[in-house]
């Protein structure tokens, strides 16, 4: 509305909405579940809930989802960077190993090409305690941090992305196969909620957007 001119504040939307009768997409509780055995390695919590970091390239976070299809699980493994809140890595795949978070961590390195450390912050996830995933930060500058047992918050960003995911897109479609939800997933991904849908922790911009804009100020433009 304020692209178009129109002088509104969030408040003052909401009450509109609630005159017509009107309210905005919500959000589902998580069921609970089994905790499972014990992790086999695992990192200290080091993000501590400080989703809001000073430079890109400083903290990502990842985890994993359940697209239901007519031919099966697929599952979603993300990284977004907590500054610009973009999903800079992504992996789809019928099965859900530790290859499936490798694969979208190795985007996220190849897209963003970071110089300094990064913190990676996932659950205790057994794709995350392996010998597998523990070694592949050390070989590439990353730092490994992990939410506490059984703690959603800890890792409350990317669980955030899910929820939208859901209720915007997956929650409004049937899929009949693996192939027809990752490619509606990848639309979802980059070609709305990466460069169109508006975030209010990327001052209220699309994450490409903010990043263009965090570019221009570092370039003085």
């Amino acid at each position: 509305m304020r692209d178009l001119g129109e002088s509104c504040g969030k408040h003052r939307v909401a009450r509109l909405l609630k005159g017509e009768g009107l309210r905005s997409q919500t959000g589902y509780g998580r069921r609970p579940g089994m905790q499972g055995g014990k992790a086999a390695m695992v990192a200290p919590n080091h993000l501590q809930r400080q989703f809001n970091v000073a430079e890109p390239n400083q903290s990502w976070v990842t985890d994993i989802t359940y697209i239901r299809t007519h031919e099966g699980w697929l599952y979603l493994a993300v990284v977004v960077d907590l500054f610009y809140r973009q999903v800079v890595g992504w992996s789809m795949g019928s099965r859900i190993d530790t290859s499936l978070v490798l694969d979208a961590l190795l985007m996220a390195l190849w897209r963003r090409q970071p110089q300094g450390p990064v913190l990676v912050h996932s659950d205790q996830g057994c794709q995350f305690t392996g010998h597998e995933w523990q070694s592949f930060p050390r070989e590439h500058n990353l730092v490994s941090s992990m939410s506490r047992r059984g703690n959603c918050h800890d890792n409350a960003v990317a669980e955030s992305f899910f929820q939208l995911l859901k209720r915007e897109r997956i929650c409004r479609r049937i899929y009949t196969s693996r192939s027809d939800a990752r490619a509606d997933v990848f639309n979802y991904i980059e070609m709305f909620y990466n460069s169109q849908r508006r975030n209010s922790s990327a001052a209220g911009l699309s994450p490409v957007a903010f990043e263009k804009q965090h570019s221009q100020r570092l370039n003085g433009v």
